[in-house]
């Protein structure tokens, strides 16, 4: 039987990524860039209030896109994610167990940038002024 493992997440960079090399046996060390992200998801209450939610999520990058993560985020920036999960348990120093559920991620897009054009004037990202839209693109469904 084959399994699906696929995550996407489109969010906000919770702080600028925390980044540990480890020495390995080939020439080249092996880097692992980490942060949180945020995704935020927009309801409507039986009273027709809007509420926000907003869940937190860990995000590792490894090798080149852990250098990438390094040099491209910062706090704030929207990013959208494709990569899996992956949970892992250990035993602290106090003998204490603990769980982590971590977003391995296989790519990473700066949506949110810091793109200029020639007078220095930002840029505008087609995608997320989509993604940012505060459309209901499926109206108002029956159930």
């Amino acid at each position: 039987m084959i399994g699906v493992n696929k995550v996407i997440l489109v969010g906000n960079v919770g702080r600028k990524p925390d980044v540990v090399t480890f020495p390995s046996e080939g020439p080249t060390p092996v880097k692992k860039a980490s942060f949180p992200l945020a995704t935020t998801e927009s309801r409507r209450t039986r009273d027709n209030e809007k509420v926000e939610i907003t869940e937190w999520h860990n995000v590792v990058c490894w090798r080149g896109l852990a250098d990438v993560a390094e040099r491209i985020l910062h706090k704030g920036d929207q990013v959208y994610i494709e990569g899996r999960l992956q949970s892992r348990s250990w035993e602290d120093r106090e003998g204490n167990k603990r769980h982590v559920t971590e977003v391995v991620a296989d790519s990473l897009i700066l949506l949110s940038g810091r793109q200029r054009n020639d007078d220095g004037q930002p840029v505008s990202n087609p995608l997320a002024d989509i993604l940012n839209s505060d459309t209901e693109p499926l109206g108002d469904l029956p159930f």
